[in-house]
């Protein structure tokens, strides 16, 4: 992203390259705990990342923020409207997952929510040097994973995920915007 260009502007290209996304999140503001707390609406950010779409598929809310050792950070929504928290240490972060077809993803994950539902928190938020910044990170319970958060505006984050693993050739970018 150059100095002159918006980040909305930025946001609505139809696809990044790691690079272009990664120098867009170096440029933005680090938060803090009590920023990040509440209810976010997740969108995926396209950068040719196995997971891109895959989430937004299965129609996946986004996360919420209750306190610094209480996150649901897989939060999705029935056809209904009504959201359910999904425990993330159920579902094996194989390459296998990630490169099966979307429309079967989506057309048996409402079988499998049955499996995997939770309420109880899977995660928690520290402050995390990441790329020469410190700011808000969720950390995974069960997995080796660790969502880094920079602000985009009062009401929206940009967030990279750090996976340990099969896909840490490649970081997997989302957007939330506050809910609550």
């Amino acid at each position: 992203m150059n100095k002159k260009e918006k980040p909305q502007a930025f946001l609505e290209k139809e696809v990044l390259t790691q690079k272009e996304a990664f120098d867009f999140f170096d440029q933005l503001e680090a938060v803090d705990i009590p920023f990040m707390i509440g209810s976010w609406k997740g969108q995926g950010l396209k950068t040719n990342h196995p997971m891109d779409g895959l989430l937004d598929s299965v129609n996946w809310f986004g996360k919420e923020f209750v306190d610094d050792e209480t996150v649901f950070p897989l939060l999705f929504q029935k056809r209904t409207g009504d959201l359910f928290n999904v425990n993330p240490g159920r579902i094996p972060m194989i390459p296998l997952i990630f490169c099966l077809p979307k429309w079967l993803i989506k057309s048996v994950f409402p079988f499998l929510s049955l499996f995997i539902k939770t309420k109880k928190a899977k995660a928690r938020l520290r402050m995390l040097e990441y790329k020469g910044k410190v700011s808000a990170a969720m950390i995974y319970d069960q997995h080796g994973i660790i969502d880094i958060f920079r602000k985009i505006d009062q009401n929206t984050v940009l967030g990279v995920m750090d996976m340990k693993g099969p896909f840490n050739k490649k970081s997997y970018f989302f957007i939330l915007k506050r809910v609550t």
